[in-house]
């Protein structure tokens, strides 16, 4: 006799899984395990070395929980001057950077132009250029100009350096935005210039807060072009002289080298957390244009 079933049902039992996917699945848990510890363990031996007196290359547990490394770093000369100049360096090359990649977008994204595509493909190339290989005309250019051992003149190459991805990014916010607000602005008198930066800029201020994050992390980790153009130790950054912890004949100390290297860190975590909850993650035009 049939056992009836539900209306909407096909009264078939349900699949059982495949014999094959269960271990399949454990040896892809067990990979993202491993890479996982792989990750953790350098930031353990970082946690626990910066508050260990005696701490060495191995990861253990200190004996005796101490701030004397933060308490050594924690001077003018070996991290409160560096990190100053990083933060320098790193928010001029930035809102250089940002600046300069709205004003090239801009025409960019919203003329059609003959020149427009080369134009792209040619920035495309930039990003694609190390810095490596025109740091040699770049040192020879700032030893003629002058201009050798200027935390400005670093801050504008960085920038330049950064400028072709950024341009990049910042077309792509920009073309989030719908043409028919600027077009608005025209009709009502307002200049171009008018028009971006009350309408356009402010409706993708999220994407530019990607932007000066992308840059100010590149240029608050460069450590070849800050060790090439400043030449005084008083004028280099954190990303140079975190290098003064290696000392000669592989000495190092390791619980120095942990609590400046936290300190370095912070900085950058702070800034990204304030941005993020400032400004949000997402473009705020809803209701902006009117079906």
């Amino acid at each position: 006799m049939a056992v009836p079933t539900a209306p909407g049902t096909t009264g078939r039992t349900p699949a059982l899984a495949a014999p094959g996917r269960r271990p399949s699945r454990v040896a892809a848990n067990a990979v993202l395990v491993l890479i996982g510890v792989c990750f953790l363990v350098p930031l353990a031996w970082l946690f626990l070395s910066a508050v260990d007196p005696g701490a060495s290359a191995r990861t253990s547990l200190p004996d005796t929980v101490s701030t004397e490394n933060f308490r050594a770093v924690l001077t003018a000369d070996i991290a409160l001057r560096p990190l100053l100049i990083s933060f320098v360096l790193s928010l001029g090359s930035a809102t250089v950077t940002v600046l300069a990649a709205v004003l090239a977008s801009y025409p960019l994204s919203r003329y059609q132009m003959r020149f427009s595509k080369p134009f792209l493909y040619t920035v495309l190339f930039g990003t694609s250029l190390p810095v490596t290989a025109i740091m040699v005309p770049v040192f020879s250019l700032a030893v003629r100009t002058g201009l050798l051992d200027s935390i400005w003149a670093t801050a504008l190459f960085m920038a330049a350096t950064s400028l072709p991805m950024a341009i990049w990014m910042t077309k792509n916010f920009m073309d989030s935005v719908p043409v028919s607000l600027e077009e608005a602005a025209w009709m009502d008198g307002a200049p171009a210039m008018t028009a971006l930066r009350r309408i356009v800029v402010p409706l993708m201020r999220p994407g530019l807060t990607v932007v000066f994050i992308y840059v100010f992390m590149q240029a608050w980790g460069n450590f070849f072009v800050p060790f090439l153009l400043l030449r005084s130790p008083e004028k280099q950054p954190a990303a140079v002289t975190i290098y003064q912890f290696f000392g000669q004949f592989g000495a190092i100390d390791y619980g120095q080298l942990a609590a400046f290297s936290l300190l370095y860190s912070l900085p950058v975590i702070v800034l990204y957390v304030i941005v993020s909850r400032s400004v949000g993650g997402s473009f705020a035009m809803s209701g902006a244009v009117k079906g």
